[in-house]
């Protein structure tokens, strides 16, 4: 069986979709040939992210991958963020000549811009210095594959994102709303998310909509918003069966954020029936874009009211059309592809390139 290591930054404790991402493809390897090995800021001392502690720094060099790579063993490599542990091993391997992919998960420059006066397009010039010695580069959705290109990055591969819809399903008939929900007035708008500047949480708790406003999430923002004074109910941090409930008793997911890549939490949403309002920006009009499962409109305000409208059997209908099954077959394919494209696929891989 093939070796795959996967380099990242991103992993438990944190929550967020490149962790959760992750998991399901770790789970599903060796249904498609592959046995998955991690390297994260686990295997490494490492430091709370200033003003962000639930992100570590690893103290990763060359040297020390370099120490770990005999025992690790990898046929394969995947360096899935462009933190500390991604940018050792990639120069790990430039160093030993061998061939690896990348994602591209995050918009680390409008993320950094928002924090610190640093141009764009200097993050960006970084970014594609940091992914151009890749044999493939995997991006979520067909609009960040095409802005990316437009930005000069090369060997895009289609990856894309999947939802547990066992766990991800609308509410039974009869069933009580989640304790939380039970005593606020209706309609419940939801967001679900890190709160964080960049999530544009603050644009969804200024909306004048009627009923309640209820977020659910934690992050170095939180007590910002909390302290605004708006009258949401926060919720802190929510997993599992908890969170599905949750989503399944709200009438409208609300997604504010402009700069999301994807976003998970849409499909998880509209897979327990709960239509989705949000920005026609990339990630939802990926997701949403086209489809009966929410509203679009530069106005977040008026596309929450008009997505109380949406039948929440358009919104599971939608959900069911992304499989973490497929979204395997779609990674595990570009990793076999990628590495030698003389190799074949992995049983019942195919592999996305282009622009599609």
């Amino acid at each position: 069986m093939r070796r795959l290591l996967i380099a990242t930054d991103a992993w438990h404790p944190q929550v967020n979709g490149v962790v959760r991402s992750l998991q399901h493809m770790v789970a599903a390897g060796p249904g498609l040939g592959f046995d998955t090995v991690l390297l994260t800021h686990r295997d490494f001392r490492s430091l709370p992210l200033p003003g962000y502690p639930e992100i570590r720094l690893a103290h990763a060099t060359r040297r020390k991958v370099a120490a770990r790579w005999d025992g690790l063993a990898p046929t394969h490599v995947h360096v899935a963020t462009e933190g500390t542990v991604g940018y050792a091993t990639r120069r790990h391997c430039l160093a030993r000549g061998r061939p690896f992919t990348t994602s591209y998960h995050t918009r680390f420059p409008e993320y950094l811009a928002a924090r610190l006066p640093v141009p764009e397009a200097w993050s960006y010039a970084w970014l594609r210095r940091f992914h151009g010695p890749a044999c493939g580069t995997m991006v979520s959705t067909p609009s960040l594959e095409r802005e990316l290109a437009g930005r000069g990055f090369s060997n895009l591969m289609r990856w894309t994102r999947g939802v547990d819809t066992e766990l991800f399903r609308p509410a039974e008939p009869g069933e009580a709303l989640p304790a939380e929900l039970a005593d606020l007035p209706r309609p419940l708008f939801l967001f679900v998310g890190r709160l964080a500047v960049e999530k544009n949480v603050e644009a969804f708790l200024r909306l004048d909509l009627p009923g309640s406003r209820v977020v659910v999430g934690d992050g170095p923002d939180r007590a910002r918003l909390e302290a605004l004074g708006l009258g949401a109910r926060f919720l802190g941090t929510r997993t599992g069966p908890a969170l599905a409930r949750i989503y399944a008793g709200a009438d409208v997911f609300v997604f504010p954020s402009l700069t999301d890549t994807f976003g998970i939490v849409l499909l998880e949403a509209l897979a327990c029936g709960t239509p989705v309002a949000a920005f026609p920006v990339t990630g939802p009009l990926d997701v949403i874009g086209g489809t009966r499962g929410g509203i679009l409109d530069p106005d977040l305000r008026a596309a929450a009211l008009a997505a109380l409208a949406v039948p929440r059997e358009a919104a599971r209908a939608e959900a069911l059309r992304h499989t973490w099954a497929e979204s395997a077959r779609q990674f595990f394919g570009n990793i076999a592809s990628a590495h030698a494209p003389e190799e074949a696929p992995a049983p019942g891989a195919a592999p996305v390139l282009g622009l599609g």
